[in-house]
C-alpha cells in the first residue's frame, strides 16, 4: 500500500477549538477534485464539494476534512447520498451554528446534478 492510500485509510475527521466562538464568521471550503463511484455502473463521478459553515465551539481541522473527503473514491455512492453523508459526518462532529454541504457534480450522460443539503441557525 503507498503511503498516500495508508493516510487515506487511516484518517479520520478532527476538530479543533474555534478560536472566535463568540463571533459569528462563515468558513467556505471547497474541495475541487472529488471522486466517488456510481452504484449503478461503477463508473467514476466527479464533483466539486462545497462546504460552508458558521462554527460554534468547533472548527474542521482541514488536513483530516482532504484526507476524510478523498476515502471516498472508492466507494459506490450516489450523488444524494455522498453529499448527505457528508453533511451527516460535518454536523455530528462540528455542531456548528449553520452547515451547507453542496456536491456539485460534473455532467455525466449530459445530466448535471447539484445536491444542496443545508441546516438553519440555532
Amino acid at each position: 500500500m503507498l503511503y498516500g492510500e495508508k493516510a487515506i485509510e487511516e484518517s479520520k475527521l478532527e476538530a479543533w477549538d474555534n478560536p472566535y466562538p463568540d463571533r459569528d464568521y462563515l468558513i467556505e471550503i471547497s474541495f475541487p477534485e472529488f471522486t466517488c463511484l456510481c452504484p449503478h455502473s461503477g463508473y467514476p463521478d466527479f464533483a466539486t464539494i462545497r462546504i460552508n459553515y458558521i462554527p460554534d465551539r468547533k472548527i474542521v481541522e482541514l488536513k483530516s476534512l482532504k484526507l476524510y473527503l478523498n476515502s471516498f473514491r472508492d466507494k459506490h455512492m450516489s450523488h444524494e447520498a455522498v453529499t448527505n453523508k457528508i453533511y451527516d459526518d460535518l454536523k455530528k462532529l462540528l455542531n456548528p451554528r449553520f452547515l451547507e454541504v453542496v456536491g456539485d457534480f460534473n455532467p455525466r450522460g449530459n445530466v448535471k446534478t447539484i445536491i444542496r443539503v443545508s441546516s438553519e441557525s440555532k
